[in-house]
């Protein structure tokens, strides 16, 4: 188990910030969309924009280049125009 969770750990740090969250909220989000294909118009959306962002450039050069990322997308600053794409339930 103590192998495992080192191997685990080294593979976080070399993940973009901004794919995480966009994975994460299309994981925690999709799966209560009122149809499939909201869900998939939305996930393609999100996986096309990523494909063209500056996280994705540079992850394909440090690969290439054989040297550690440094992805310069925030999540502060980057996600797309289109996130959220969930409406918030009011509050009573």
């Amino acid at each position: 188990m103590v192998g495992a969770r080192r191997r685990a750990g080294g593979m976080g740090g070399s993940t973009a910030g901004v794919a995480g969250r966009r994975a994460g909220a299309r994981v925690w989000g999709l799966w209560s969309s009122e149809h499939p294909m909201r869900a998939h118009r939305i996930d393609s959306r999100s996986v096309y924009s990523l494909g063209k962002s500056a996280d994705s450039k540079e992850g394909v050069a440090s690969f290439l280049e054989k040297r550690p990322p440094d992805y310069p997308d925030t999540v502060s600053a980057d996600m797309p125009d289109f996130y959220p794409w969930w409406d918030e339930p009011e509050y009573r």
